[in-house]
Order: structure tokens, then sequence, then C-alpha cells
């Protein structure tokens, strides 16, 4: 894996601890001013909306952890990471609980290429039948 694989990886398991601990100044760091979450209902939130309901605690992380490989695929100043990830999360108004997904994720280099941001997240449930 290359370094910058490796940085991309390390981002985004920051940005997923800072989800759980609602760590404002690294969500804020780490999220695009464009970034667009699609939830596992299939709703879109924007940044705001869903920096602000996890800052809130509306939206209440309590584990969010990749638990695969986070695979990360890179031309130039776009990338994209894949990976499965348990979740127990309470989103008010809702059921809370234990949630198993598959993500893809965005990140965009800055034009100077000092950092890297999370433009786009989608997450999709996978749902075990017996």
């Amino acid at each position: 894996m290359s370094s910058d694989a490796f940085q991309l990886v390390d981002l985004e398991k920051r940005r997923l601890a800072a989800l759980v601990s609602a760590d404002a100044d690294t969500l804020e760091a780490l999220h695009a001013p464009e970034f667009v979450l699609v939830h596992p209902g299939g709703g879109v939130w924007s940044r705001r909306h869903y920096l602000d309901g996890v800052l809130s605690g509306a939206i209440d992380y309590r584990r969010f952890e990749a638990v695969s490989t986070i695979e990360v695929l890179r031309d130039g100043g776009l990338a994209v990471l894949r990976y499965r990830s348990a979740m127990d999360i309470h989103v008010r108004g809702q059921e809370p609980g234990p949630l198993e997904c598959r993500h893809m994720d965005c990140y965009r280099a800055a034009p100077d290429g000092s950092r890297w941001w999370a433009v786009w997240s989608q997450a999709t449930e996978i749902r075990h039948t017996q």
C-alpha cells in the first residue's frame, strides 16, 4: 500500500473516531464544505445537517469502526475508499441499535495538495437474512 493510501486510511479512521467522540475540530477539518452523505435509509444529508446532528447528539454514534480492510483507489487528487463497518447508532426519532454497512467514501485533495477532505459518503445497510 502506498504512503498516500496509508494516509487516507488513517484519515478515515480519524473521521470515524471523531464522529463517535463528536470532535468538532476534527469533523470540521475532515469534511469538505460541499460534503454530502447518503445514509443507509437512502436520504441525503448536507455537511451542515450531518455535522450539526452529530455535535448536538441528534445523531449519536456510540460505535463506528471499520471491520474490514479499508481499500483505497486513488487517481490524482481523487480517492475512493471502500470498507465494511459496524456501528451502534441512535438517530433521534428512530430505534437505536447496531448497524452493519458497506461504505464508499470519496476524498478530494486540496488544490495545493496540503490535505484531503471527505466529499461524498454513502453507506448501505447489510441485512442478514435467515
